[in-house]
């Protein structure tokens, strides 16, 4: 039978009556039909209801309109976690264009490269960056119309960039604007840069389809209930803070932003506004626990912790437990609209030791429901290696989640698509049981004497030692072996640690080629999600 003409097919063609193409903007306009009254978004004293919400995300849709803001312009933003984050991951995709989230952290150089790159034609930001930002302008091609947030709640002083304010700019536009879905699910709904740790950022292209599907498996993954009240302590410019902004309208939760990430805030926002669920880095952890005895408040409930990078160390999980949270560990990347694999836990665990415990909530784990693959693959063969749990190789994906690809970057793009997988660059094993393990970015890889090391693998037994709060191992070139483990080591308030006492503890636990040759304390470079910037720490090894 030829192609088409099945009677599965004939005369049972799409039309508006059986398809509508897959976006996040449809869950909104639901939540703000159903629970209009339902408060959408805490801010200070503020209080945003659903039906709000909507009005104001049309209203922006609307104004940029009328900016000619139209399909596959480029709007970026530059703004904290604030109200407006939320309406722009709405209203710009409303006209069709496609957001664009800068990291408030970036350099004026690397803010004027993303502006040039993505070819922005609005930029909305706030007054607190006004320097760095008033400079990248100075120093990109592009000149987009410029619009300056102003927060109600936190007044900033910073320069007016642009002659356009925010408010008064969206109450220019019509809370009834008529937008429609994308003509395309593929089309692209965000755009958002890698760190460019080894050169120029890449722009990483989400389209619609992918949003909508993430977006769901969050909330079957975090297995959240009806009205949800999420914390953001993730960054929203964080792979669209890993599409939480559309996730919550699904279930009609509530936004509670958080301008500045502090301990005594967090604790108070947690206590007060009855929060169930937030996400961040280990960081925000440490920032939990770490706060002083009169700004912890005590909670009447557990709550939901999603954390991604390194895994907690078993002390810091049990801390965050004693205090009331329950921490669950992601995994994913900025090509796979954050995290897509969660370490889901099995309930025969529960009667495992701590320390067994420890070990299970160590690994990265599953795929999300709305992955279709994740696998372990030699990355020259694309062969899968053995799931014996010690077989390195290197973590791939497949599925409506993974990016369209890489902005203006053909050549990237095909490579890191190549064999018909994405290519993460992380190193792992997969065990017996379909869970996976990450054992260290393959240029993390430390290479002593012809033989491996995971810095990942040094740096859990640093994590268990009591005097060490924060640790990162990198390679330091060595004459004899090519390459030794330096550690870079934070420690506790009050610790009195030497470095031979570290260096006999992991003699301890680890192989002697393993173990560090060299301690370094001090601060850790870590970005503004947290991350620890291994890059940054290569090249002050390389001057010891």
């Amino acid at each position: 039978m030829t192609a088409g003409t099945s009677p599965f097919d004939q005369g049972l063609d799409k039309n508006t009556a059986n398809y509508a193409a897959l976006s996040p903007l449809s869950f909104l306009a639901r939540a703000a039909d159903v629970f209009p009254e339902k408060t959408a978004i805490v801010h200070g004293k503020q209080r945003t209801d659903y039906r709000t919400f909507y009005r104001r995300s049309r209203q922006l849709a609307s104004a940029l309109s009328s900016l000619d803001i139209a399909k596959n312009d480029t709007v970026s933003v530059m703004l904290s976690n604030v109200p407006s984050m939320l309406e722009a991951h709405y209203g710009v995709p409303m006209t069709k264009a496609v957001l664009h989230s800068m990291n408030t952290r970036l350099d004026a150089k690397v803010i004027a490269f993303q502006l040039d790159h993505a070819n922005c034609k609005v930029l909305i930001t706030d007054r607190e960056y006004a320097p760095v930002v008033k400079e990248a302008l100075s120093l990109a091609t592009v000149t987009p119309t410029v619009i300056d947030y102003s927060d109600p709640e936190f007044p900033q002083d910073g320069e007016r960039l642009g002659t356009l304010d925010y408010e008064a700019f969206l109450q220019s536009g019509d809370p009834e604007y008529g937008w429609s879905l994308p003509d395309d699910e593929w089309d692209a709904i965000t755009l958002n840069y890698t760190s460019g740790t080894t050169g120029n950022p890449k722009g990483v292209v989400y389209h619609h389809r992918g949003a909508y599907l993430l977006a769901q498996a969050n909330v079957i993954t975090a297995s959240m209930a009806k009205h949800p009240v999420y914390l953001w302590t993730l960054p929203m410019f964080h792979c669209n803070g890993w599409c939480f902004p559309w996730s919550i309208s699904i279930v009609a939760g509530t936004h509670v932003c958080l301008r500045w990430v502090r301990p005594d805030a967090m604790w108070n926002l947690i206590a007060d506004e009855n929060v169930t669920h937030l996400c961040g880095a280990p960081i925000i952890m440490s920032t939990l626990l770490n706060a002083s005895a009169d700004q912890k408040r005590d909670l009447d409930r557990e709550i939901e912790f999603f954390t991604a990078a390194a895994p907690p160390p078993e002390s810091v999980l049990a801390a965050m437990k004693t205090a009331g949270f329950n921490v669950t560990h992601l995994y994913g990347l900025t090509e796979v609209y954050g995290p897509a694999v969660v370490n889901d836990w099995q309930q025969e665990w529960d009667v495992l030791s701590l320390e067994q415990q420890a070990q299970k909530k160590a690994r990265q784990g599953v795929r999300y429901v709305a992955l279709e693959d994740l696998t372990v693959l030699d990355p020259q063969t694309l062969a899968p290696v053995p799931a014996d749990g010690e077989t390195l190789g290197e973590v791939m994906f497949r599925g409506n989640v993974v990016m369209k690809g890489y902005l203006k970057n053909a050549d990237a793009t095909h490579k890191a698509f190549e064999g018909g997988w994405f290519h993460s660059g992380d190193l792992g094993v997969m065990h017996p049981d379909g869970y996976i393990q990450l054992k260290d970015r393959s240029k993390d890889i430390i290479i002593s004497g012809g033989e491996n090391i995971s810095s990942i693998e040094v740096e859990e037994v640093l994590y268990k030692h009591k005097d060490v709060q924060a640790a990162a191992v990198v390679a330091r070139p060595d004459e004899k072996w090519g390459e030794t483990p330096c550690a870079f080591v934070e420690t506790r308030d009050g610790a009195e640690v030497s470095e031979s006492d570290l260096i006999s503890f992991c003699r301890q636990h680890l192989a002697g080629f393993k173990t560090p040759k060299t301690i370094v304390f001090c601060d850790l470079p870590k970005t503004s999600t947290g991350k620890i910037q291994k890059f940054a720490l290569r090249e002050e090894a390389k001057k010891l």
